[in-house]
């Protein structure tokens, strides 16, 4: 089975990079990617499990994207993790990433809801590449008792339009796509479904975006055959898998559920010009 959509402790995941990838090995996953946010710095640590558990893990990332104020995440595959430039693109990421957390906390003070930042700040300076968001607050939020669980704490406080809501700042869609290529990759809009941008796919294919996620837990069958069939029409590849960030993690387990055919693998693959055969 191939899972092209893992998230680990580097970012907002709850397993390690280790234990992810020997949780995907139990599920019976043998290709994968790990696609924290704005970071590469689980990737090594999830290769190395893999090249002992039996997975292959290959490099990706879901960069996030500006577009109209709006977040829009671009999936990375089969890039160069060392790329000098999309290195640099990502420290400035992961710095805005500190900023935009450190409003939100400023904004949550206003309403009266004060959380000790601390633990929310700690893990960014205690790892380099490590990217914090939304979800590190809303733990806390949960854990004070300011909102029943995560979704709560999103749709009480910080999810767009909300009172603590700060829109973020960054690349274009379009900026990201281009990024990727030049570090060697294929690009993929993720889970289309959430967003309701289905008209920047057409601009973004033609700027040179490689894929449509196809395959993902928040799609049902009706979205999947819709996106399938936007990317076909569009002369795109097609990605997909289980967005999983762990247990507990506010979503439904779809690990070793929400796979990728290996027919669509083989073309996204064919989409990298650095690689050889997918084999």
């Amino acid at each position: 089975m191939i899972d092209l959509h893992l998230h680990t402790t580097a970012s907002d995941g709850r397993s390690t990079p280790e234990r992810l990838i020997e949780r995907a090995a139990r599920r019976g996953i043998r290709t994968c990617a790990v696609t924290d946010h704005d970071t590469v710095a689980g990737l090594e640590r999830a290769r190395l499990t893999g090249e002992r558990v039996g997975v292959r893990v290959m490099a990706g990332i879901e960069i996030t994207a500006v577009a109209d104020r709006v977040d829009v995440h671009m999936l990375g595959y089969f890039f160069d993790p060392a790329h000098a430039e999309l290195a640099d693109f990502l420290t400035v990421q992961r710095e805005d990433r500190k900023r935009r957390i450190t409003e939100m906390l400023d904004r949550l003070e206003t309403l009266g809801v004060v959380l000790p930042r601390e633990p929310i700040l700690s893990q960014a300076r205690k790892s380099a590449g490590k990217a914090i968001g939304r979800p590190a607050i809303a733990r806390q939020l949960v854990a004070l008792g300011h909102a029943r669980d995560i979704n709560d704490a999103f749709e009480r406080y910080l999810a767009v339009g909300r009172p603590a809501f700060i829109a973020r700042r960054g690349a274009t869609p379009a900026e990201v796509v281009k990024l990727i290529a030049r570090a060697g990759g294929v690009s993929s809009f993720a889970h289309p479904g959430k967003l309701g941008l289905d008209d920047q796919l057409a601009p973004l294919a033609a700027a040179g975006l490689n894929a449509i996620e196809v395959f993902h837990p928040d799609h049902d069958q009706a979205a999947t055959q819709k996106y399938a069939e936007m990317a076909r029409s569009l002369g795109l590849a097609v990605s997909g898998g289980s967005d999983y960030h762990g247990p507990s993690a506010g979503r439904t387990d779809a690990l070793g559920q929400v796979t990728l055919p290996a027919e669509a693998f083989d073309e996204l693959w064919r989409r990298a010009p650095r690689l050889g055969p997918a084999a």
